[in-house]
């Protein structure tokens, strides 16, 4: 893993990126993205020859990090057996993977439709609600991601909607629980856990209960803030959706497959949903694929009558075959035991050294490799360092810190005014020390901004 610089080779790929390339969330004149010569486990580089400890997975997703070497054979031993082949038949891959998915899915999750990733996973979950309740509503949380498809965009939380949102989609909104900057003028987790739930409840109440068919909530929330629900909250949701008959979907597309230290996030709280979404983490992203796992109950009422929904990839036996060879390896390398440890004992610690240590950081919070460091102007008043939704200017400290952790060698998660601490789940312990030593630089670059 030696980087090789060939900068005329990184001029021709970026050359040819900005001339043909349309970028999601972007303003397509106003990005630079950074032309990437190669990946290997926790690292990639640049055609300069230049390094970075990647501390975003991605997209929250390279659970076992770049090129694994068990994985990409099994990719290439799948393509040259069986490249593709049409859904409605018994492919080996497909099945074998919904197997292995299935067996760790919380409670009685045994089915398993496969999409193409997160966002049409969530489609296809509220679609399934509708059908089987009848009912048209869906109720999710601000503070939320689900994907940028039209219904999932719809009912996500955060900025990204607003330029989707006809609200027409059949979405109602809610404040889930988040003590550090509470709706609920809350003071202990007990109280925000009562009080957000109260909250819901009033919401079903005027809603019509009758008019719900689910209420989606990410498990912990990823790009939103890594926000983990106080003790009894979700057990209190699950209780109010059996209460009104409405369906349970859990999100689990980012914090799924070990990024929390479990297999699933809903292993934490012990709770169960009715339908429960998956992407990114089942095969590490190394091809395209996503899911719904579906109660008994939800996949009863498609016993005798036809699903109407599908797509022509689902369950693509080159994405299939990688999800699994990547649970086998997760499984044999330990790599949800690795996050869970080093998450307890590296990641945590670390990140809690640096907030006492730097003015800026105003809460570290998380589990496992899923941790989120919450930058502030000032401590007493939690006025984040750039405003929400802030950009150009307003956005300038936050740059600045992402600047200085790509100088000290580190590629960041940055969200608003937070930095996401998410590296692959089988990084290990001087990797991991290493990027805290560079957002322990970086982090005194923001303490610039501090009041």
């Amino acid at each position: 893993m030696t980087p090789q610089p060939n900068p005329e080779a990184g001029a021709a790929v970026k050359a040819a990126d900005r001339a043909h390339v349309f970028h999601s969330w972007s303003a397509q004149e106003l990005i630079d993205p950074l032309a990437v010569a190669g990946a290997e486990g926790s690292y990639f580089w640049d055609y300069d020859g230049r390094r970075y400890l990647d501390f975003t997975s991605g997209l929250v997703y390279t659970n076992i990090g770049y090129q694994h070497p068990k994985v990409v054979a099994a990719i290439q031993e799948q393509a040259a057996r069986m490249t593709t082949f049409a859904p409605a038949f018994a492919v080996e891959a497909r099945s074998e993977a919904a197997r292995l998915i299935a067996e760790r899915t919380p409670g009685d999750l045994a089915k398993i439709f496969f999409t193409n990733g997160g966002a049409d996973a969530v489609e296809h979950a509220l679609r399934m609600a509708r059908l089987h309740t009848g009912r048209p509503k869906v109720l999710s949380a601000y503070r939320s991601y689900h994907g940028g498809t039209q219904q999932a965009v719809n009912v996500t939380g955060d900025p990204r909607r607003w330029a989707s949102d006809s609200g027409t989609a059949g979405v109602v909104h809610f404040w889930a629980p988040f003590l550090y900057r509470s709706r609920f003028y809350a003071e202990t987790e007990e109280q925000e856990c009562a009080r957000a739930l109260e909250h819901l409840e009033t919401t079903i109440a005027f809603e019509g209960p009758s008019t719900i068919a689910a209420i989606i909530l990410e498990t912990i929330p990823g790009t939103a803030g890594i926000m983990p629900p106080p003790p009894g909250y979700l057990a209190g949701v699950r209780e109010l959706c059996d209460k009104h008959g409405i369906v349970l979907v859990l999100d689990e597309v980012m914090a799924g497959f070990g990024r929390t230290g479990t297999w699933f996030a809903a292993d934490l709280y012990d709770v169960v949903p009715d339908l429960m979404t998956f992407a990114k983490g089942v095969n590490s992203g190394y091809v395209p694929l996503g899911g719904v796992a579906i109660s008994p109950e939800i996949a009863a009422t498609f016993a005798t009558r036809a699903y109407p929904g599908g797509l022509t990839y689902s369950g693509h036996p080159l994405a299939c075959a990688a999800a699994v060879a990547t649970i086998n390896v997760m499984e044999e390398e330990g790599v949800v035991q690795n996050a869970a440890s080093l998450g307890a004992s590296v990641v945590g610690p670390g990140l809690r050294e640096l907030a006492e240590r730097h003015p800026s950081v105003g809460e570290v919070r998380g589990t496992g490799m899923f941790w989120a460091v919450e930058l502030v102007r000032d401590r007493e008043t939690r006025e984040p360092l750039v405003p929400y939704n802030a950009s150009g200017e307003a956005n300038a400290p936050m740059a600045a810190f992402a600047a200085a952790a790509k100088k000290a060698g580190l590629w960041p998660f940055v969200n608003m005014n937070r930095t996401h601490v998410v590296p692959p789940l089988n990084t290990g312990e001087a990797e991991l020390k290493e990027g805290l030593a560079a957002l322990d630089a970086a982090l005194s670059v923001a303490d610039e901004y501090v009041r």
